[in-house]
């Protein structure tokens, strides 16, 4: 059975553009994609952070940022990332009982929790360590498409070219549509095996910082 496709237009101008699968999100702020740009693998954090009430991005997305005022080439890239980048350990259900301050909590980007409106109040996931911030969240360009007439960046070295938003047949996501520059090796596949997030074990490779301490 084909999924079913959804798209919903959000209070402050963004097509947020998906299947009900959940194998596909697109995050847009509907500007042109297709140019040359320098600071590609940048870090960025998508713009969703800075809404307390956003409880983190999940494995079967991709979400494509394009008026990230953070990149040169003013495309934040979210390719298959679980949580939030801010928050690497996540927060429970019981967490939100914690004051804004405690390291168990996820806070507003740049923030340090001494405002009640510095808390994030939902729970959030923890990062999956092999799909750590670095190695999926950053700086990116549009690199090939459907539309011959468009134009694309070039990939410096240690990216590759891969293919991550579909054509789903929706006007308004044309200029999204086709492959984008990702770090070599990070190309996402739903068949491998996952194993302990990094609240559940701190100590893995991708997990950063004191174990169970947000920044």
């Amino acid at each position: 059975m084909d999924p079913t496709e959804w798209v919903r237009e959000d209070d402050v101008g963004r097509v947020r553009i998906g299947l009900a699968a959940g194998t596909l999100g697109v995050v847009a702020l509907l500007l042109g994609a297709g140019c040359t740009p320098g600071g590609i693998g940048d870090p960025c954090i998508p713009e969703d952070e800075y809404v307390a009430a956003f409880s983190g991005f999940a494995l079967g997305e991709v979400n494509v940022e394009t008026n990230s005022l953070q990149c040169e080439s003013r495309v934040c890239l979210v390719n298959h990332f679980q949580g939030r980048v801010s928050c690497p350990y996540g927060q429970t259900q019981e967490d939100l009982e914690l004051d804004p301050t405690a390291p168990e909590r996820c806070r507003i980007p740049g923030t340090d929790g001494s405002q009640d409106t510095d808390a994030v109040t939902v729970p959030v996931r923890a990062w999956q360590p092999d799909r750590d911030a670095d190695a999926t969240v950053y700086c990116s360009c549009r690199c090939d498409g459907p539309d011959p007439d468009a134009r694309y960046c070039k990939c410096p070295g240690g990216f590759t070219c891969e293919p991550l938003v579909a054509d789903l047949s929706i006007g308004s996501d044309r200029q999204l549509i086709g492959s984008y520059c990702i770090r070599e090796g990070t190309r996402y596949d739903d068949a491998t095996p996952r194993g302990s997030d990094c609240r559940r074990d701190p100590s893995q490779d991708g997990c950063p910082g004191e174990p169970l301490v947000n920044p």
